[in-house]
């Protein structure tokens, strides 16, 4: 028995009935929100669900299922609940209350509406109390926050936290002995940290930073390796007002100047007002503090708890808005740019990727990932932090001397959830002998996400190959893609999907931008591999120079948007002005998308364009780092402006590589081997290739090259020169004009091309459509207005060259009642459907497009059914039309997920078409358009010459009653009649997503969004 089920079973045991209703007990009520949930989720794990969970919002409960859910709890109470709360009612707890207004007003009682639970318990507060001192006497007792929606077991969270202090106070609270963060020296031996340990260190910190006068809201730098001192001193930093910066500490002497260097720009943009640093480090960090123009104190974390004493009555209390901290981009391609995020980004971006994940407290996250960078940082501790999973937490540098610990520590504590930068992985595969992985089992692992640089698919297929004997699955291996701007992730691989990899041909990406599939003959393809598809919240699109959108496999300047991007950087108003294009942000790198998948192709200050080819620099660094002789990973190809003489200021094609080989003979060779290599991989000859030493190739904090660094030294003659070059300058400089002047000619046709394109499109559809339209609105004649639409959707797109295919026109019946359901992907969908379908429907367009005269009556002249979306009443009703349409013997159609989405994907569905479909035994015919989204995309009028196709699948009849229906709407009749339209709903959604091309987004609703956007219900 089901979950639902079992509710209706037990609730007549805990609801009190008689006869206007004894009001509903909360468990029981619960019970049935939950049992209807998990009915509406097929299979899926049960929703949790209590009292303050938003029906809409949480649980996805369209107008029908909430008709179902009051229709149920009514028959259950034995009470008629007033229509209003059809549409009033947000939360189980608003039920209650109308539950219990009905039972006061019976019995003249007059219970208090706030006699329910809302009042906190006695001794409760809120978490904005945290460290403010507890009562007159200096008490140090941390108040508890508001009160969470979880109970306090092993899975309870935050849920109501509004800042990250606030999550931390709620545990620390709750459970304040529950362990946090295990950490793991190089030895390998473990020490806990404790949610409350953390606070009350915390606030030793915040009160040493206080009682110096620190300047509320100013930046504090932590200089600190892996350990208890940099989370005790982050959460201080917030607790005393400040901002924290991290930095990483310098890793060698060799390159201590560029780190100085680096670091010194970013204190004065950040205008540090502390600088907190260890032992070892004091003497850099002074040095550092010391060329800075404003004043920057030194100190170390445990100067500050010790003149902070107990930490009583330290303690300022952020809002969601205030800044969390300062993250400073890599500063691959420039100088970095502080990134500037608030707590309300970072828990939206811990929202999203846990969503994303599934993660839940029960997972253990295993890193060695630096907490000055924001994968370690948020996605690890602060996901830790909030979410309530143990971390185990070791120092980069331990795993790196013996990548084997972070195995052992996965197999260890069963870690579920861990990943790092793609050289980890080759790391793993490479470094670590088979006696040390003796007895190892990885089958805890499920998340193994790789980030942070470009993923290799022969490291994934190696590391797979490697560690499967000891547990590790394959389809854990999870390429992701995120960056600083959205607070960390945008795009992850699907949980258990593993990863997605294409072959393209070289060429075409080259010059034309395009991602064709490569033949299994083409020994010169390029490999890329997919980043995913956008976590929760999350949109990505491509661009084209002009800003336009692109469509699908073609390459373009990456975008994003989402609930946690940042507002830009931190006092750099020309940087965050470049950030955005409308509300959608740069990333900086070049993509393509392809079924709703992610394909990163590089960086755009990165790519050198030369004799018109787009260059990539990562691929042939990759290549020559197999070189014999040359240092892998440290290989750096950039363009570069030439040094004095005549051909000053030309740019010139470098590749600068580490070697150990100081024979003059042996260098030679390597440079003859890297300009071979050029040729091969580039078809472009370099212009001069530097043989430098080990440490020479300069590296952001996560190991990126940094191009545009290396650029300038070679341009200020640092890094030397190379004898002159066997050809003429001029012979050189010809093949490159001559080669560049051919593609910037077609680039240039091609946007007229496409602008004149669009323009004819519109144009057309105005010299055709005008008279059918007017003839279609005077005779509202519904057949005779479909041939019109048919007509003119035709013609135009015969006249546009838009090929439209049609597939299974033969399943769809050519007369009698029926149900066509259409996923929703363009403003065009409604005309490429009517030039596709060889018989007339009647279409079920959106109620508030009757607000439009013009379209009113051009839609009311096709016979168009409304629906509305934003009262719910309403809404009930006119899903009685459609069925009132099929029983007359039409075809109706709908577009089932309800809204448009600009991301490719099939979102839920509603409900009301396929309750018409079973109240008229109707068969539901599913029809999957493909192409309308590149031609014109939610949220532009530009369309785009792309092909389209139809197919429409077989018929779906509704499944038969598992229970009589009954003419006298019996109980068990209502209850079949809605699990046969949630069934057939069901089985439309699987046809059409296996054959849609498109990924899954049912964790996603668009259209709940817009309903509490235009009714101002939502949280």
């Amino acid at each position: 028995m089901g979950g639902f089920g079992r509710a209706l079973v037990v609730a007549p045991l805990l609801l009190g009935v008689s006869g206007c209703g004894n009001g509903l007990d909360p468990d029981a009520l619960v019970a049935l929100v939950a049992g209807i949930a998990g009915e509406l989720r097929s299979g899926e794990p049960a929703p949790s669900v209590d009292l303050d969970t938003d029906l809409a919002r949480d649980l996805g409960l369209d107008s029908l299922a909430r008709m179902e859910l009051l229709a149920r709890l009514e028959r259950a109470a034995g009470a008629s609940l007033p229509d209003r709360v059809l549409s009033e009612a947000e939360t189980p707890r608003d039920l209650l209350r109308a539950f219990d207004s009905i039972r006061s007003a019976a019995s003249g009682s007059g219970l208090d509406r706030e006699g329910t639970g809302d009042r906190p318990e006695p001794g409760e507060g809120d978490a904005r109390d945290v460290g403010r001192g507890g009562s007159a006497a200096g008490s140090t007792r941390v108040a508890p926050p508001r009160r969470a929606a979880f109970a306090p077991d092993s899975d309870a969270i935050p849920a109501h936290a509004e800042t990250l202090i606030e999550a931390l106070a709620w545990h620390a609270a709750e459970h304040p002995e529950r362990e946090h963060v295990r950490l793991v020296d190089e030895s390998e031996s473990e020490s806990v940290l404790t949610y409350g340990a953390l606070l009350e260190g915390a606030r030793r910190v915040a009160a040493g930073l206080l009682r110096s006068r620190l300047t509320p809201g100013r930046a504090v730098a932590i200089m600190l390796p892996t350990g208890v001192d940099y989370l005790r001193c982050f959460i201080g930093v917030q607790l005393a007002g400040g901002v924290p910066l991290p930095i990483y500490p310098p890793a060698r002497l060799a390159q201590l100047e560029d780190h100085l260097r680096r670091h010194e720009r970013i204190l004065e943009n950040a205008g540090a007002e502390w600088l907190v640093t260890f032992d070892e480090a004091r003497r850099v960090s002074r040095l550092l503090a010391a060329r800075m123009a404003g004043r920057c104190r030194v100190a170390t974390v445990r100067e500050l708890a010790e003149s902070g004493g107990s930490g009583d009555g330290a303690g300022y209390v952020p809002g969601p808005d205030d800044v969390a901290f300062l993250q400073y981009t890599s500063g691959s391609t420039g100088q970095p740019k502080g990134v500037v995020l608030t707590h309300r980004n970072v828990l939206a971006s811990l929202d999203s990727m846990a969503r994303a994940l599934s993660a839940t407290p029960r997972d253990v996250f295993v890193s060695w990932l630096p907490l000055y960078h924001d994968l370690g940082l948020i996605a690890a501790w602060l996901g830790s932090l909030v979410y309530g999973f143990p971390l185990v937490l070791m120092s980069p540098l331990t795993f790196l001397a013996r990548p084997a610990r972070w195995l052992r520590a996965i197999h260890r504590h069963r870690g579920t959830l861990s990943g790092a930068p793609n050289f980890a992985f080759d790391l793993c595969t490479r470094r670590i002998a088979g006696e040390d992985l003796e007895g190892i089992d990885l089958s805890s692992w499920r998340m193994a996400f790789n980030g942070a640089e470009p993923v290799l698919p022969d490291t994934l297929h190696a590391f797979a190959e490697r560690f499967a004997p000891f547990g590790f699955a394959p389809r854990a291996l999870a390429p992701v893609y995120g960056l600083a701007e959205a607070t960390l992730g945008v795009a992850f691989t699907p949980v258990g999907r593993g990863p997605l990899v294409e072959r393209i041909e070289r060429d075409a990406l080259e010059r034309e931008r395009r991602a064709v599939p490569a033949k299994a003959t083409d020994e010169n393809a390029l490999t890329t591999i997919s980043s995913g598809v956008p976590i929760p919240g999350f949109e990505v699109r491509t661009v084209d120079d002009g800003g336009r959108e692109t469509p699908e496999r073609t390459e373009g300047r990456l975008q994003f948007r989402g609930p946690s991007t940042t507002s830009g950087y931190y006092r750099d108003r020309a940087a965050t002005a470049a950030l955005f294009d409308g509300d959608w942000l740069e990333s900086g790198d070049l993509a393509y998308l392809a079924g709703g998948e992610l394909f990163v192709t590089g960086r755009v200050k990165d790519v050198v364009i030369r004799a018109g080819r787009n260059l990539y620099p990562y691929d042939y660094e990759l290549a020559a780092g197999d070189t014999d002789g040359v240092r892998r990973g440290c290989v750096a190809l950039f363009a570069a402006r030439a040094r004095g003489g005549a051909a000053a200021g030309t740019e010139r094609l470098v590749a600068v590589a580490e070697t150990r080989e100081t024979d003059p003979g042996r260098q030679a060779e390597i440079r003859g081997d890297l300009e071979r290599l050029a040729e091969e991989r580039l078809g472009q000859p370099l212009d001069e290739v530097v043989l430098a030493p080990p440490h020479t190739v300069l590296k952001t904090s996560s190991g990126k090259i940094r191009r545009r660094a290396m650029a300038e030294l070679y341009e200020s003659g640092e890094l030397g020169a190379r004898p002159a070059a066997s050809r003429p300058l001029w012979l050189r400089l010809a093949r490159l004009a001559a080669g560049g002047a051919g593609p910037a000619l077609r680039r240039s046709a091609g946007r007229f091309g496409e602008i004149a394109w669009a323009g004819w499109v519109w144009g057309a559809l105005a010299l055709v459509g005008t008279v059918p339209a007017l003839a279609a609105i005077a005779a509202r004649r519904p057949r005779f207005g479909f041939a019109c639409a048919r007509a003119v959707g035709r013609t135009v797109f015969r006249l546009a060259g838009v090929r439209l295919t049609v597939e299974g026109a033969e399943h769809l019946p050519r007369g009698g009642a029926c149900v066509m359901a259409s996923n929703h992907t363009s403003y065009l969908d409604g005309l490429v459907l009517a030039a596709a379908l060889p018989r007339p429907v009647r279409f079920v367009a959106k109620a508030e497009l009757r607000d439009y005269p013009l379209a009113r009556w051009f839609l009311d002249g096709l016979g168009t059914l409304y629906v509305d979306r934003f009262d719910v009443a309403r809404s009930v009703a006119h899903a009685g039309g459609l069925s009132g349409a099929l029983h007359a013997g039409e075809g109706i159609l709908i577009f089932a997920e309800g809204t448009l989405h600009r991301m490719p994907g099939l979102l839920p569905f509603q409900t009301g078409g396929f309750m018409a479909a079973v109240e008229a035994e109707a068969a539901v015919v599913p029809v999957i358009l493909r192409g309308t989204r590149s031609l014109m995309r939610d949220g532009t009028w530009f369309p785009r010459r792309v092909p389209i196709h139809v197919r429409i699948g077989p018929p779906i009849s509704p499944p038969p009653a598992s229970e009589p229906d009954g003419a006298d709407g019996s109980d068990a009749g209502e209850r079949s009649r809605w699990s046969r339209a949630v069934q057939l709903r069901d089985a439309a959604r699987a046809w059409m997503l296996a054959h849609c091309g498109e990924p899954d987004l049912a964790n996603r609703n668009p259209l709940r969004d817009l309903i509490e956007r235009r009714t101002g219900t939502g949280s």
